[in-house]
């Protein structure tokens, strides 16, 4: 039986550089582990993605709180997977593709994929220690309806740094990655990480996929911080995609 994890030990936060803290959950394998990625900004701070929501994320994680007069918090979804969108409704400011905003306001596990890989019996798989009280067959994300859309050419100003926002569709139609020009940083997500790259979600495309990896491989990113596994460096990049890009070919 796995061991019960207290919900203060159920998250971690990692202080990299460039003022961006790794908000994880050490106790979910790499697959299924979110990589939640806090960037500060002068006049606001970004949350990329939200987690499993098992355990309230912003009461545990001090970054995350706010009080009155405090900069503001927006909360980026990179795309709708159960893994992704737990604590979603825990923000008040919410951000994600069109294309998936339907599953933010009503996250069935069908359509999160929760049924797909997490449903039946399979902690062993999903988890290293259950959070407390876990019981898969209650599992249900809260609705999140988003407070705005966002997309291909938009642009996140928090006051002293700006994050182009990339349209990365191929592992779902809504997928964003954001790159910060500046810091030569991609918050990459789900599109490429340095695992198994995911192509067979109910709405995967794989053509989509290679274009967008056709794409991404110009940027020559200085860091790549993924949705999980470790962060990596461009020629880790450069490697991963090509990888990607050789296997579909021949498969072809």
């Amino acid at each position: 039986m796995l061991p019960s994890i207290a919900s203060t030990q159920w998250y971690e936060s990692i202080p990299f550089a460039d003022s961006v803290t790794l908000i994880h959950e050490p106790w979910m394998p790499f697959f299924f582990r979110c990589n939640m990625w806090l960037i500060r900004g002068r006049d606001r701070d970004l949350l990329i993605d939200a987690g499993l929501g098992a355990v309230p994320l912003k009461p545990h994680i001090p970054g995350l709180q706010r009080s009155p007069g405090d900069r503001p918090l927006t909360l980026l979804l990179s795309h709708t997977h159960f893994d992704h969108i737990g604590g979603a409704h825990e923000f008040s400011d919410r951000l994600v593709h069109a294309a998936e905003a339907g599953i933010a306001a009503n996250p069935t596990n069908v359509a999160t994929l929760f049924e797909k890989y997490a449903s039946g019996g399979r902690d062993a798989e999903m988890f290293l220690g259950t959070p407390p009280g876990w019981d898969a067959t209650a599992y249900r994300i809260e609705p999140a309806p988003v407070t705005g859309l966002i997309g291909e050419g938009d642009r996140i100003d928090l006051g002293d740094r700006l994050l182009s926002v990339l349209h990365t569709p191929g592992h779902s139609p809504g997928h964003l990655s954001l790159f910060e020009e500046k810091t030569g940083i991609l918050f990459a997500q789900d599109v490429i990480y340095d695992g198994p790259l995911v192509d067979t979600c109910y709405h995967s495309d794989i053509s989509a996929y290679l274009a967008t990896l056709h794409r991404l491989r110009s940027l020559r990113p200085r860091i790549v911080h993924g949705g999980h596994f470790p962060s990596f460096g461009a020629t880790r990049f450069i490697q991963l995609i090509d990888a990607y890009v050789n296997e579909k070919t021949r498969a072809a």
